[in-house]
Parts: C-alpha cells; sequence; structure tokens
C-alpha cells in the first residue's frame, strides 16, 4: 500500500554515493539514535483512493515526505538533488517545505514533497 521509496532511492547510483549502498534510509520520518550521516527520513503525508463510481479504485494517490539530513549545508543539497532525481522518475515534486538547520541535532535539512500515483 505504500510507494516503495526505499527500492527507489537504492536504485540510484548518486544517491548510494552519499547515503551508501545499503542506503540509509527509514520510514515514518525517524532515524535511529546515533544514525550515521547522512541519511534521509520519509513519511506519508496522506492519500486517498482514486475511486470510481463502478468498480473498486485501481489506484491509490499519496503524498510523501523526503527529508535529507546531513552535516553539511553543501552536503544536504547535494542529498535532496540526488533524491530529487531518483524519486522524479516515479513521482511528481510539489514542494520544498523546509530547509534550514535543525535546531536540536544540528544537521542541515532539506524536505521534498512529491505526490505518487501508485497502481494496485
Amino acid at each position: 500500500m505504500l510507494p516503495p521509496i526505499y527500492t527507489w532511492l537504492k536504485a540510484s547510483n548518486a544517491v548510494k554515493n552519499i547515503i551508501g549502498t545499503t542506503p540509509r534510509a527509514y520510514r515514518h520520518g525517524d532515524a535511529p539514535q546515533d544514525t550515521t550521516k547522512p541519511y534521509v527520513t520519509w513519511a506519508l503525508v496522506g492519500g486517498v483512493p482514486d475511486n470510481e463510481l463502478s468498480s473498486v479504485p485501481v489506484s491509490d494517490r499519496y503524498t510523501i515526505q523526503v527529508d535529507c539530513w546531513h552535516n553539511t549545508d553543501k552536503g544536504v543539497e547535494d542529498l535532496a538533488e540526488a533524491v530529487r532525481d531518483a524519486v522524479e522518475s516515479h513521482a511528481h515534486m510539489t514542494s520544498m517545505p523546509i530547509n534550514g538547520r535543525d535546531a536540536e541535532t544540528k544537521l542541515y535539512r532539506i524536505a521534498l514533497q512529491f505526490d505518487v500515483l501508485q497502481n494496485r
């Protein structure tokens, strides 16, 4: 039922060059304590079925947020660009709601939102 974000990121050499060959990409918008940096978190923001009057839906629409985390400003920009390029072949980027430095972790963060149409 959920978009295969991890699979999309794992297929990208540019993403793997930054966050590892087994990409450090974590669901539910949360990474484990003391995760090696840089990394990516992602979460489902919302979703609806593509309802039809004559049958059950054949697809679902999701909005996902993918957050890129890095120790450096340049690093997070490179990671966000690699993530954007990896995901955009499967989804439409609709916004970049967060760009800055997290007060608690001191990591730089860029969040990207995508709309995904996924067949059932």
